[in-house]
């Protein structure tokens, strides 16, 4: 079950980068038309007045994405080091990404199908406590 809950979390972070990577695209993509559309020679007043609105959308949907993306890209870097915290991250982000059709959906029951197994669960439950030298 370790190598399962290993490609989850690599799965979670590479999902996570791509949404993160999406939105970078839509605020250089969204920004560049505006700073095209503000130094063009041949702007109206009506041209300039969408150049803040192009770029508060760019700057909109890169936040959006950066808060959709960064819990499954912190849970799946603290779910490769089996932190028992990225365990439940990662089982509310699965029941969430069953809503994603069609690989949210797919990694939402595999990863639901891993963390939830008895065996998983008692890998996230020991401890190792580091033992303290006696003087």
């Amino acid at each position: 079950m370790a190598q399962h809950v290993k490609i989850i979390g690599i799965l979670h972070i590479v999902f996570a980068s791509l949404l993160i990577l999406a939105g970078i695209i839509c605020l250089l993509v969204l920004g560049g038309i505006a700073g095209v559309v503000g130094t063009s020679p041949h702007t109206s007043s009506d041209d300039l007045a969408a150049v803040p609105i192009l770029g508060g959308i760019g700057g909109l949907i890169f936040v959006l994405f950066l808060i959709l993306g960064l819990p499954g890209l912190i849970g799946g870097i603290g779910l490769i080091q089996f932190k028992p915290w990225a365990r439940i991250v990662i089982i509310v982000l699965s029941v969430l990404d069953l809503f994603n059709i069609p690989f949210g959906t797919a990694l939402g029951i595999y990863g639901l199908w891993a963390l939830l197994n008895k065996e998983t669960e008692t890998l996230f439950s020991r401890q190792s406590l580091p033992v303290m030298p006696r003087v």
